[in-house]
């Protein structure tokens, strides 16, 4: 018996991949096939089952093509309903993998048709769970995503995470491992560890959701206290999971369409496509092509494009950094964005090099900022997340997370100059872009971000001021 975590860290997504004998089981895969193709080859094996812990709601999974592609069942437990062939398993079934057995575990909570696979190994042993977003390492799967369709609260969903974790998890050994389906950075939940793989004994100890003695009501509390919105495009992508969709590789060589300057603003005319710039914030800022949107592809790039385009549908024209072609696409497709036109040849070099306008960025280092800006009588923008801005934050900063600024932007004077920052640079060259792409040109980006301001001489505080939070431009 072989157990594989893959792990995809732009989507704190752990896919595993597990072998007896000629025999190989994939769980919750991400959409592109191919590094599973190559594993099964590599082994020699043949995919016998697809497992699916629920309908994901943070990425499109690979499921459909790779039951297309080897022939293999694809399993969810209880509840689920698809447009497609499945296996809709009972509370207790136990599937034969080689010499080892997957047993179901029925864990609604998180959604209705939420389980855990528990491995049993060649010696009858329970080895290991497959928690899904049912259990997380230092939390729980959220229980606010499936509110609509169980017809349910937050905190009946809640109620019953909180009965599936204790009924059907909390009794395993405590040297049972614990194989989630995310770790830290994922919106699936609030409190992961950076650590992807531990035990039930361990989480007992260390999980606040696990505690011996918690009452339902104070589970319920816990789990639901500081839920943040849940990004935009999740409600799609468990649509999209739920049906039949495009294969990958059409996806993909769409995306990899080639097109020319002369020809891209046709293009984007005729398709009413968005450009989306993925080079590094440090180049964008010097020059990009009018109403570009940056969201560079070496930091959280998926899941920010899916939070602030959040329409999978909506056409897209990629600027992209040579090399990286077949990366952005594929990141891309992973949260559905199937509706990608191509990518401009040459990138933005060649459409300089053509003559066409561009647009740059009003970035300036912190030591610049230092000097130039009066605290209390300039206004700084911090597009932190809450808890960055309550842990230590510019004095007189204004708390503007980058996650609401379609809420915020709308207030902002378009007469009144102000200064723009996240912690290193790559969340306010988002907002920047965005903010200029509205028309807006009245701001300074501070490079470097509060990581760079925090060297400064400028006053730091740790104190959360309230109005500040709340008061809008």
């Amino acid at each position: 018996m072989k157990i594989e975590q893959i792990y995809t860290g732009c989507l704190a997504q752990g896919a595993y991949y597990i072998t007896s004998g000629n025999e190989a089981a994939i769980i919750d895969p991400l959409r592109e096939t191919q590094p599973y193709m190559e594993r099964l080859e590599r082994d020699k094996v043949s995919l016998k089952y697809i497992f699916e812990t629920h309908f994901h709601a943070d990425f499109v999974s690979g499921h459909l093509d790779l039951s297309n592609k080897t022939g293999a069942e694809i399993i969810y437990g209880p509840n689920a309903v698809a447009d497609f062939r499945h296996i809709s398993a009972t509370d207790g079934q136990e599937f034969a993998l080689g010499n080892v057995r997957i047993k179901v575990l029925h864990t609604p909570g998180h959604t209705m048709e939420s389980t855990t696979f528990l491995l049993i190994d060649e010696n009858g042993k329970e080895h290991a769970i497959f928690s899904g977003d049912t259990l997380f390492i230092g939390d729980v799967g959220r229980p606010d995503l499936a509110q609509r369709a169980a017809s349910m609260t937050k905190e009946q969903l809640a109620a019953t995470l909180f009965h599936s974790l204790r009924d059907k998890i909390m009794i395993l050994p405590d040297d049972v491992i614990v194989y989630p389906a995310h770790g830290a950075g994922s919106a699936c939940g609030k409190n992961m560890s950076k650590e992807t793989v531990s035990t039930i004994g361990e989480q007992k100890k260390l999980n606040y959701a696990l505690r011996a003695d918690m009452t339902e009501s104070e589970f319920v509390k816990e789990v639901t206290d500081g839920l943040l919105p849940p990004p935009a495009y999740f409600g799609m992508n468990v649509a999209m999971n739920k049906s039949g969709i495009a294969s990958f590789e059409s996806v993909f060589n769409n995306g990899m369409r080639k097109i020319d300057a002369d020809e891209f603003e046709a293009v984007t005319k005729e398709t009413g496509a968005l450009i989306l710039d993925t080079r590094p914030n440090e180049i964008f800022y010097k020059g990009f092509i009018p109403q570009s949107i940056n969201i560079g592809i070496n930091g959280d790039f998926a899941p920010w494009v899916g939070a602030l385009i959040a329409d999978v549908n909506q056409p897209v024209i990629l600027v992209i950094e040579r090399g990286f072609e077949e990366e952005t696409v594929t990141r891309l497709s992973r949260v559905g964005f199937d509706n990608i036109i191509g990518y401009i040849n040459g990138g933005f070099e060649v459409w300089k090099k053509a003559g066409y306008d561009f647009d740059t960025i009003d970035r300036i280092t912190a030591a610049a900022f230092a000097e130039k800006v009066k605290i209390g009588e300039d206004e700084v923008i911090d597009v932190r997340k809450e808890s960055e801005y309550e842990s230590e934050h510019l004095e007189e900063a204004y708390s503007k997370p980058l996650a609401y600024i379609n809420d915020w932007v709308k207030d902002i004077n378009p007469e009144k100059h102000f200064y723009l920052h996240c912690a290193g640079g790559y969340r306010s060259m988002i907002a920047a872009s965005i903010l200029q792409a509205r028309g807006y040109h009245n701001f300074t980006e501070i490079e470097g971000g509060f990581n760079a301001i925090a060297n400064t001489a400028l006053p730091k505080t740790d104190f959360i001021c309230q109005s500040k939070v709340l008061k809008t431009i």
